[in-house]
């Protein structure tokens, strides 16, 4: 289960993303309404209780309201009230079909722009992340009959460069939908201090490796993707040295300290850390004794692990403790990808269309019962993700913000009645057959995409809760 005493940032981080996001899709409602001379009665971010609303000089009433989970802007419409002859003109009804469109796609659009500059300014700050430096693949995997060696550094997909262990992810998990067989371009016999920029230019020493993904399983769950497919990214031998120690935990009850070398555990010798975290995970609960190295002596501490359960429901031991990062990993494995202000525009650019293609692919492959319904994220989800990437740094934040904004562009594209998608959908069959749908057709619409948005927040809140207690 979470700590929970991360659970008060993670709402914060919440309120704050989806307040930012919910204000640019309303706003570019608002801002096209009053180009196009609708009259805007009031903008509001939450839904209920308001908890903060004046009235502007521009007669517009604002309003926070208290729960932040979506927002309006109300126009003056005849459908809702009686509107004075002299305003008719302002109605949003009496407006032409193209007009109304207008209106309703530039709330979706105002997201795509947004997610373009978040991923714009996040490019130029610098991304950093983990070079995809491969090491022997599983065997029987399609990476293993695709000729992958150890030493081999991915530099591209079927054509789209991937400089980061993440960029391989994404890229992997959009082109492996297609079940086709991938060309993937790397770079052979690449040691961890190989100067990678310099060798992908020179073009004779790139090979090209086929992963074959025709008979692949599903490979929506971007955590798995390697596994799945058999390539096995580049680990170090991290030593079995403390690097840091959580406040409360067994490590620090036991007495452990950062710079302690863990030399034996019940009576083995330890390896390197790996060795050590398998020792702590086979003793849930159940003391062991370990002698340790601080300062040039050696102690010997009892040690009584806590108890977690896997999603496997299987029981390991945990200490709360972090390894001591090896000194040259800056050099050898991280990366940080920078544009400048042109390249960090058409990369953001880029960027946002993989991720909104990427979205549309996950959607499909689950309706059509070919990607599991737990992909589905609710609030709870988005609340540990947004915390846990503002305490990463501005950079996570930003692609964060960004994949948040787009896929609320998306999704407020599906053709759904009571989403921006579904009044679009009228308005082209209004300009079609040349008069709008009839209102119990409409109304029927509408409870039927009550419904469907019903069922998806159900289900959504349901896989939070599943996540959150483990």
């Amino acid at each position: 289960m979470s700590n929970l005493l991360n659970w008060p940032s993670y709402l914060l981080a919440l309120i704050v993303t989806l307040g930012v996001l919910i204000t640019v899709h309303e706003f570019g409602h608002f801002w096209v309404a009053r180009k196009l001379k609708v009259k805007v009665l009031k903008f509001s971010i939450g839904f209920g209780r308001p908890l903060w609303q004046r009235r502007g000089r521009d007669g517009v009433e604002y309003v926070i309201a208290a729960l932040p989970l979506g927002g309006y802007v109300k126009m003056l419409d005849e459908r809702e009230g009686e509107v004075q002859p002299e305003e008719l003109p302002r109605a949003f009804n009496r407006q032409p079909v193209r007009s109304r469109i207008a209106i309703v796609l530039a709330g979706p659009l105002c997201n795509f722009l947004f997610a373009i500059f978040a991923f714009g300014l996040m490019f130029m700050i610098g991304v950093s992340g983990i070079r995809p430096l491969l090491d022997e693949p599983k065997p029987g995997s399609p990476a293993a009959a695709g000729g992958f060696q150890k030493g081999d550094l991915i530099v591209s997909i079927d054509g789209k460069p991937t400089p980061t262990l993440s960029a391989v992810r994404l890229v992997l998990v959009d082109r492996t939908m297609s079940e086709e067989a991938l060309q993937v371009e790397v770079l052979p016999e690449c040691a961890i201090e190989c100067d990678a920029d310099r060798s992908a230019q020179d073009r004779s020493r790139l090979r090209t490796r086929t992963l074959d993904m025709r008979n692949a399983p599903d490979l929506t769950d971007v955590a798995s993707i390697f596994d799945s497919v058999g390539l096995t990214p580049w680990r170090l031998v991290w030593p079995a040295v403390i690097g840091q120690v959580t406040s409360g935990s067994a490590a620090e009850r036991a007495g452990l300290q950062a710079g302690d070398r863990i030399v034996l555990a019940e009576g083995e010798p330890v390896a390197d850390w790996q060795h050590w975290r398998s020792i702590i995970e086979r003793h849930p609960g159940k003391s062991f004794r370990a002698r340790i190295e601080r300062n040039g002596t050696e102690q010997t501490l009892e040690l009584v692990p806590e108890i977690r359960e896997t999603k496997q429901g299987k029981q390991i031991g945990f200490i709360g403790v972090s390894p001591e990062e090896p000194k040259d990993l800056a050099r050898s494995l991280r990366i940080v990808v920078r544009y400048g202000p042109l390249e960090a525009v058409d990369a953001a650019i880029g960027e946002t269309l993989d991720m909104s293609l990427l979205t549309l692919r996950v959607l499909g492959r689950m309706l059509a019962g070919r990607a599991s319904l737990e992909n589905l994220s609710g609030p709870l989800t988005i609340a540990q993700f947004a915390g846990q990437a503002a305490n990463a740094g501005i950079t996570a934040f930003l692609q964060m913000l960004a994949v948040v904004s787009l896929s609320l562009g998306v999704l407020n594209l599906l053709p759904v009645p009571v989403l921006d998608g579904g009044h679009v959908l009228y308005y082209l069959i209004e300009l079609i057959k040349g008069s709008p749908l009839s209102e119990a057709v409409q109304n029927l619409g509408q409870q039927v995409g009550i419904a469907v948005l019903l069922l998806l927040m159900g289900l959504a809140l349901f896989n939070d809760f599943s996540r959150l207690l483990g």
